[in-house]
């Protein structure tokens, strides 16, 4: 299968302007976030393409320095999944298109692979995108991050085959039970990750924004609210921690975990 992976980054972030050309310090020296995440997917084995999809020059002049190919699209995408819409609309001929967000420099290559294997193997879904298996410690920094007021990451429900029922910023199901920090639990993270047929990656810019969606603040709702089937695909840590950058104060967090694990294709 022909796969581009599109990293989508604005400037523009409502809850973190600038985010992109924010710069974390590793074992390497200090790179920028879209750096990182660009190196994260270029540590992914049988890709054909990787591109950086920005309306926004900074972020254009900043990765084409670093050796980036740029696609440049609208500022009227309102998320990740719409630009890399455009993306899909400007480079025919994928079979595949991978929207590798570009606030998780932290993905290992493995999750992608096995999305991409998952989504090939089942050709009844529109869309698939990972999910890990939380411990008593990441549930714990979820609900920290809740009870501060900070939006952390997001958990995921799946039924039988994989199929997603629900995404959400709150921490689900609800467990009634607190787990040791090891400890695996039944709470899945949603990892930013997803990999799109075409056909169904070019019709979601036409659909209404939903309810669900406008709660959440998640755009992978909109498939499940217009009833495409979305494969959850179970990726294993392999002992690395796994986080996003949402907030500025994830950036220590991050820079103590690329310290952790330098080379994220291992």
């Amino acid at each position: 299968m022909k796969t581009l992976i599109a990293i989508p980054a604005r400037y523009a972030s409502t809850r973190y302007p600038g985010k992109p050309l924010v710069a974390l310090r590793g074992p390497d020296g200090e790179k920028t976030l879209i750096r990182r995440s660009w190196e994260a997917a270029m540590a992914v084995q049988g890709i054909d393409r990787v591109v950086v999809a920005t309306d926004d020059s900074r972020i254009a002049d900043h990765a084409s320095a670093f050796g980036a190919d740029v696609v440049m699209t609208s500022s009227d995408a309102r998320n990740g999944t719409e630009r890399c819409a455009e993306v899909a609309a400007q480079l025919t001929g994928y079979d595949v298109i991978v929207n590798l967000q570009g606030d998780a420099p932290l993905t290992p290559a493995w999750f992608v692979e096995h999305l991409v294997k998952g989504l090939a193997n089942d050709p009844e879904a529109d869309i698939a995108t990972p999910v890990l298996r939380c411990t008593g410690r990441m549930v714990q920094g979820f609900l920290d991050d809740r009870r501060a007021g900070r939006v952390g990451g997001t958990t995921a429900v799946f039924g039988a085959g994989g199929r997603a029922l629900y995404f959400s910023k709150e921490v689900i199901p609800y467990t009634g039970r607190a787990y040791g920090p090891d400890e695996p639990t039944p709470v899945f993270h949603h990892v930013g990750v997803y990999a799109y047929r075409p056909a169904a990656l070019s019709t979601y810019p036409a659909w209404p924004i939903g309810p669900l969606e406008t709660l959440e603040g998640l755009e992978q709702l909109r498939f499940l609210e217009n009833g495409r089937p979305v494969l959850c695909v179970e990726v294993e840590a392999r002992g690395h921690a796994f986080w996003e950058l949402n907030n500025p104060s994830d950036v220590p967090v991050i820079e103590e975990m690329l310290r952790d694990r330098p080379n994220l294709a291992q």
